[in-house]
């Protein structure tokens, strides 16, 4: 008996397009809950704490570091991280969620919080060239310095309309508030000029920064102590298809002499091919 000859109605039919067929999304997210180093008195790295970082095929990621202390000079609490992606079926969007906080720090007995988190949310519409990006949830929580209450408002409504690069371009050349800070994020009175395709804007989530205590300078989205150093609050930058938060970003001068960042967050992501 001849073997039987394949139906043409039930074979597989080649893709379309064979491009979208083998199209896959890349994920990108890490956080880390603190890091930093001294160069004086001595040279000394300290590790990255509770750092997470997403696998390229989606998932989740965590990480967590209870009563960490780094001699007498730095100690928080708790600090923990995590990181998750998945793909959305209902509007066929990949979702990224970066997520790092930190409980209970105490820097060099000046600085101290109850609490800061910095969070970024990406979803990703299918084939786009970016992502757009939510910071809500980023905050501080009592924060102060020398025991003097620091007030520190955050501009959440501005980048709500600043979700990614494109529009980043767009609110430079058409939005004063985010020009200014964008064009001179450190206070200089020097004027960068627009950043091209693959340039990136620097800036901060932070609108204002008030305290009460004598010795304090405030500059843009920064404050400096004499005798302690420099602290830059909400730190944002923007590049194509990418963003990374600093919540607290350290640079200490005086006889303990460091830098370190705290609660950093960062998300990108992409389809190939």
């Amino acid at each position: 008996m001849p073997p039987k000859r394949p139906n043409p109605k039930n074979a597989a039919k080649p893709a379309e397009n064979e491009a979208e067929y083998f199209t896959s999304f890349h994920y990108h997210a890490c956080a880390h809950a603190f890091s930093g180093g001294f160069t004086r008195p001595f040279h000394e790295l300290i590790d990255a704490q509770a750092s997470s970082s997403l696998p390229t095929i989606g998932g989740h990621g965590n990480a967590h570091v209870d009563s960490f202390r780094y001699r007498e000079w730095i100690s928080f609490k708790r600090g923990y991280s995590h990181v998750s992606g998945s793909h959305q079926t209902e509007d066929n969007s990949n979702n990224t969620l970066v997520n790092s906080t930190v409980e209970g720090l105490n820097i060099l007995d000046i600085l101290t919080a109850d609490r800061l988190v910095a969070r970024l949310y990406s979803k990703h519409p299918y084939k786009a060239p970016e992502g757009f990006v939510t910071m809500v949830g980023s905050k501080f929580e009592n924060l102060r310095i020398a025991g003097y209450t620091v007030h520190v408002e955050l501009d959440t409504e501005l980048f709500e309309g600043i979700r990614n690069y494109t529009e980043a371009q767009l609110a430079f050349k058409n939005n004063p508030a985010f020009r200014k800070i964008a064009q001179d994020p450190f206070d200089t009175g020097r004027h960068i000029d627009p950043p091209g395709p693959n340039g990136a804007f620097l800036c901060s989530i932070v609108k204002k920064i008030d305290t009460d205590y004598p010795g304090v300078t405030r500059k843009g989205h920064s404050f400096h102590v004499h005798g302690f150093g420099t602290v830059f609050l909400g730190e944002v930058l923007i590049a194509h298809g990418q963003r990374t938060l600093n919540m607290m970003r350290l640079d200490l001068g005086s006889s303990n002499q460091g830098t370190g960042t705290v609660g950093a967050a960062d998300v990108n992501g992409r389809h190939w091919p």
